[in-house]
């Protein structure tokens, strides 16, 4: 009850920014119910996938656009915003994940992108190392894939709206 206290809270100061962002699982019945962007606007979602059995490859990624937040997008989630068409840069952290993930894109008026976020090779070795490690294997992990380009906990990969739509069914399916 307290949770969703907090999402509802949440949700509404999201809506009092200049970004509309919302987080959930079926993004069939929300996507039908605001219908497509408002004229002049863009919508981005992203989304992860759901996992089978164990893996530490999983990011629960806090996702922002624009400097704004979008939500955090964890295994089996997708988060959306509407904003204005243009240049736009989504960033995603991870709580003690030392570094970000950011992705320069550009949207086009009326049109909705689509970005899978699934966890970066620098986080599945920081993420092993702990396991074997502590503290001592996230420092030695850390040090050891500093020089990568992607120092964050994601990646994020653009979708074609058929792939990005049956995945988003599917997270729904899951529930």
């Amino acid at each position: 009850m307290l949770g969703r206290g907090i999402a509802l809270l949440s949700g509404a100061l999201l809506l009092s920014g200049c970004v509309t962002a919302k987080v959930g699982t079926d993004y069939a019945a929300i996507s039908q119910k605001i219908g497509p962007p408002k004229a002049g606007q863009s919508r981005v979602v992203v989304l992860q996938r759901k996992r089978d059995g164990l893996s530490m490859a999983i990011c629960a990624c806090d996702v922002k656009v624009d400097g704004s937040p979008m939500g955090k997008v964890m295994v089996g989630t997708y988060a959306y915003a509407d904003l204005p068409a243009g240049p736009h840069q989504l960033v995603a952290s991870e709580t003690l994940f030392p570094g970000d993930t950011k992705r320069d894109f550009t949207t086009a008026p009326g049109r909705t992108h689509f970005f899978l976020v699934k966890s970066s090779a620098r986080h599945d070795s920081i993420a092993g190392m702990s396991m074997i490690g502590g503290l001592a294997g996230v420092a030695v992990a850390a040090a050891a894939t500093a020089g990568t380009d992607n120092l964050g906990p994601g990646e994020f990969i653009p979708l074609d709206e058929s792939t990005a739509r049956t995945m988003l069914a599917e997270l729904q399916l899951a529930d």
